[in-house]
Formats: structure tokens, C-alpha cells, sequence
């Protein structure tokens, strides 16, 4: 579980390459301090997607990507030295300051409009139908591993507001329309709408 808070920009050492296993393999580098944190087995969000750390030294850890996650995310189109943001899993003595992110991806969205507002930014998504009884005006989303709120929501898209902090830690800012970014949707409204389905029909409608 992660609180989409990200702790820094890791930065990819070559790019994904075939693992021999039918999949494709990271290598991140970090600070220190994030190793610290880090070892063979640990969960690590990188750009929004949970990943297991097969093996790291204290600023290089390595990561696998399965086929589902190459099919439902971005990492297998990064390029060597893409930027990615990185969380470690969170520790149960510490604040959720975001909200309850798993780092399952649900998609990958297009960006549609960058408005740039002085030192703040706003981002426009396009939202597919199939998403769009997830996402709600002030709710929480996720993107590239970022946790935002909602600031509009439009019949086909959505937008979020981003302050100077959130642009300084994170790789948001780099973001242009046609760019792809990680989607996951707030775990408690997808858990809502799944029990609405099942129990929420009057008796005898289809």
C-alpha cells in the first residue's frame, strides 16, 4: 500500500530490456537514503505501478515488469534516463498524507490540455467511458503515481491543479498534451460501485 506522496524522481539506467522470462527489467537509480528502505522482495511504486525489488545496492535497485504490467502500463515505452516517480510501500507508523493508493494500474490516460498559471499548472485527461463512475469532482485520483484531486470534471475528461511543490518533486511537470501518464482510480470507489452492482438493484430489475 502506498499514500501517492511521492519521495523522489528515480532515474532509469538503460532501457527496459527482456528479462528471458517473458517479461522486461528495470534498473532505477536513487538516493541512498531510498535504499535504506529497499531490498530483495520489497514493494516500490515507480510511476504509480507496484513493483517487487529483486535486487538492489543502495542507489540501484532492479525491477521485473510482467506482460500485464507492459500491457496495462507505460515502463516498457521508457527510454535510459526517463525520470519516474518513487514511492516505498508505507509504513503503518506513518501519516496518510494522500490517500489509499495500491499501485494496480487501471490504465494508461492521454493528457488533453496543460494550462501553465505562473508557478502552478493545471492538466486536462481524457477519461474513457469505462472509467468514468470512478472519478468525481474532489475526489482522488492517481497519476503517475501522484495523489491529486480532482479539480473539474467534464463529460469525457478531467482535470487536476497542481501547485509549485508537487511540479518541484515530481515528473508531472514535464507533461504535454499526447502524453500518456499511469491511471489508477480511488480504490474505495471502485469497491462502492462493484457492491452497488450486486446489491444496489431493486428486486427484478436486470
Amino acid at each position: 500500500m502506498f499514500s501517492g506522496l511521492v519521495r523522489e524522481r528515480g532515474r532509469l539506467v538503460g532501457a527496459p530490456k527482456p528479462s528471458g522470462q517473458g517479461g522486461k527489467r528495470l534498473a532505477i537509480a536513487h538516493s541512498r537514503a531510498l535504499g535504506a528502505r529497499l531490498g530483495p522482495g520489497a514493494s516500490l511504486a515507480v510511476a504509480g505501478v507496484c513493483l517487487t525489488v529483486l535486487g538492489n545496492d543502495p542507489e540501484l535497485s532492479e525491477v521485473e515488469l510482467s506482460p500485464e504490467t507492459l500491457a496495462r502500463t507505460t515502463l516498457g515505452e521508457l527510454r535510459d534516463g526517463a525520470e519516474v516517480n518513487l514511492e516505498p510501500a508505507l509504513l503503518a507508523s506513518e501519516a496518510l498524507g494522500g490517500h489509499w493508493v495500491q499501485g494496480h494500474v487501471d490504465g494508461v490516460l492521454e493528457v488533453v490540455e496543460r494550462r501553465d498559471l505562473g508557478a502552478h499548472l493545471e492538466l486536462g485527461f481524457r477519461l474513457p467511458a469505462s472509467f468514468g463512475a470512478w472519478v468525481v469532482e474532489k475526489g482522488s485520483v492517481t497519476i503517475d503515481g501522484v495523489s491529486l484531486t480532482v479539480s473539474r470534471r467534464l463529460a469525457e475528461s478531467f482535470e487536476v491543479a497542481l501547485i509549485p511543490h508537487t511540479l518541484e518533486v515530481t515528473t508531472l511537470r514535464d507533461l504535454e498534451p499526447g502524453g500518456r501518464v499511469n491511471f489508477e482510480a480511488d480504490v474505495l470507489a471502485k469497491y462502492v460501485l462493484a457492491a452497488l452492482e450486486v446489491y444496489g438493484r431493486p428486486a427484478g430489475a436486470p
